[in-house]
């Protein structure tokens, strides 16, 4: 591998972001990130150990019991947010080169998706006006003249970030976080360390106060040790079901608050009224966004056995128009997998869907022409039975399952025969029809004819792809706790 270090639009890689400033390493260690389109090194950047995330911990834990951040209004918490968000919108160039060159993602995309954080930190400002952080009840049944219901913010939090989206999902915990009065210590991920470096610049930039928000960068150990610490008071993690598990266990010893949203197996419900052609161009395109490094991403395709073969063919063609390549090149409809391991374990997913009886319709290798990078061309298997492997577990990959179904009662059996639920979508020109089906489908998302999210209203999942929401009014709940307050009389901010 070439020791060449690409330059990063990062002021200090080589230390961490710890009450406010920026301070060495305990143990002096360095992460080194590969860009996956290169296999060069992209940067170096500081790793954190425990005693690291000790000093995190208690940065954030004094900020919270002592510092000012809890007890300023919600509006001026709100004031900050907006400065955040304004930063966010001037490094937006920064953001999108940081993000191809950790990752794999196309510039195009990641220089449109930088382009909308800023508006999440600006929606949950705007919630600074409009949520009800405080409720009265007249003459409470039990006695006193008023009861209140206040919400109040549930303290230190371990915000947990993967590599696949940082800079979006580190947004829909620190936002919320701050805007209830909760101080944080976000972990970024050893691969894509970058965003958390521009956040905490953004932080000192805007005069966050010393300890409301501390940033590291870790692997498994020192982030366990957040898990567990006895002065975090929640954790909202966002990464793989095997981890979520891990981590719900560890919290539950101490009863500590957890949000988790963890990994999916979405289906595409196909219904037989709706266009083969349309439906395989929006699934297939899709398919190659982040290099199908999505948790809610459509990859079990569930269609009636008549028009199997039709949408396959039809899937391929699409597959067959998609160009791998250099992530900053803007004819690259997809770029690489984010690291070897990850394309490794796609490489044996492929494998063994085609032991266990898939056909290989399309893809399935590296490609001839790309001798550097971690490129996989997109891959459809055919004819796949529900029970095999590769429609069981998450592959974050662009691979693509096709299960054929004998009607629409079993494609929707198919669809929920599942143990996540994070995501589907049903494929119809009907929307009653679409409504029905929809309404049957057990996800915390369902879409319409393409793939849809929609983070303004909260995104999680059933079953086993999490605990809690994140974005919307409900991705503010999990930071606040509930107090009851009765009282003999009116307090006076209330008025007469």
């Amino acid at each position: 591998m070439s020791e060449k270090v690409v330059s990063a639009p990062i002021a200090h890689p080589g230390s961490l972001f710890i009450d406010g400033q920026w301070v060495e390493p305990d143990s002096g260690g360095g992460i080194e990130v590969i860009n996956p389109a290169t296999e060069e090194i992209f940067l170096r950047v500081a790793e954190a150990t425990e005693p690291d995330i000790d000093r995190a911990v208690a940065a954030a834990r004094i900020a919270f019991d002592r510092g000012p951040w809890p007890r300023l209004s919600h509006a001026e918490r709100a004031d900050y947010l907006r400065a955040i968000a304004a930063e966010l919108d001037r490094r937006v160039d920064d953001v999108a080169h940081i993000w191809p060159s950790e990752m794999g993602s196309t510039h195009a995309v990641a220089h449109a998706f930088a382009g909308t954080i800023g508006g999440v930190y600006d929606y949950y400002a705007g919630l600074a006006e409009t949520f009800p952080f405080e409720e009265s009840f007249d003459k409470p049944p039990g006695g006193g003249e008023l009861a209140l219901i206040v919400r109040e913010p549930i303290g230190v939090v371990g915000a947990i970030v993967p590599w696949n989206a940082p800079i979006n999902i580190m947004a829909y915990k620190i936002a919320p976080a701050l805007l209830a009065g909760c101080t944080v210590v976000l972990k970024c991920s050893p691969e894509a360390p970058g965003s958390g470096y521009v956040m905490a610049e953004i932080a000192e930039r805007v005069g966050l106060p010393p300890g409301v928000l501390n940033v590291v960068t870790a692997d498994r150990g020192p982030s366990e040790r957040l898990v567990r610490h006895p002065d975090v008071d929640k954790i909202s993690f966002t990464g793989s079901l095997a981890a979520g598990r891990t981590i719900a266990g560890i919290a539950a010893e101490r009863i500590a608050r957890v949000t988790l949203e963890l990994g999916g197996k979405s289906a595409a419900v196909v219904l037989d009224d709706f266009d083969i052609g349309t439906a395989a161009e929006a699934i297939g395109s899709y398919a190659c966004f982040l290099t199908g490094q999505v948790c809610s991403a459509l990859t079990r395709i569930i269609v009636t056995r008549d028009r199997h073969d039709e949408l396959v063919e039809a899937i391929g063609a699409v597959f067959g128009g998609i160009t791998l390549g250099d992530p900053f090149d803007p004819a690259t409809g997809m770029g690489p997998i984010a690291t070897r391991r990850q394309l490794e374990k796609v490489e044996h997913y492929v494998e063994r869907g085609v032991a266990e009886g898939a056909r290989l319709a399309f893809g399935g290798r590296r490609p001839n022409d790309l001798d550097r990078g971690w490129f996989f061309e997109p891959t459809l298997l055919a004819g796949v039975d529900n029970h095999a492997t590769v429609a069981r577990e998450e592959i974050f990959g662009p691979v693509l399952s096709v299960i054929p179904a004998d009607n629409e009662d079993h494609a929707i059996e198919l669809a929920n025969d599942t143990i996540f639920g994070l995501n589907n979508s049903v494929f119809s020109d009907d929307v009653d029809r679409a409504y029905a089906v929809a309404r049957r489908l057990r996800s915390g998302t369902v879409g319409h004819n393409v793939f849809r999210s929609d983070m303004r209203i909260g995104f999680g999942g059933f079953k086993q792809s999490g605990l809690g929401r994140e974005g919307g009014v409900d991705g503010l709940r999990p930071y606040l706790e509930n107090k009851t307050v009765i009282l003999e009389g009116r307090p006076s901010h209330l008025g007469w």
